[in-house]
């Protein structure tokens, strides 16, 4: 599903971060109904892998990555924001309204 980012912020609530997780809470414009995806906190296109080799052979180029990987949580014209990887789980309870020209709740 190719999803537009200026299209859902709209549906944006509110944002919770917590250590290890993102909870995103969408908010249908129409019905005000709200519905929560939760994704790891973490780069759009998946995780910072690191083994306890490279934690221990290469300790400052583990540590640039793991703590200096920029992860984009929010941003109007963003396609790697984690906005949209919680919205694509949740994205088959919405469907598009051509009339108001916004997702909606089903």
């Amino acid at each position: 599903m190719q999803v537009d980012c200026q299209k859902i912020t709209p549906l944006v609530d509110y944002i919770k971060i917590d250590r290890t997780t993102v909870s995103c809470h969408f908010k249908c414009p129409v019905s005000g109904k709200k519905i929560v995806s939760t994704v790891a906190f973490e780069p759009f296109e998946g995780k910072i892998t690191l083994t306890l080799k490279d934690w221990l052979f290469h300790p400052l180029q583990s540590y640039k990555k793991y703590f200096h990987t920029p992860i984009v949580i929010y941003a109007q014209e963003c396609n790697k924001s984690i906005i949209l990887k919680a919205f694509k789980q949740v994205a088959s309870d919405f469907i598009w309204d051509d009339e108001k020209e916004s997702y909606r709740l089903k």
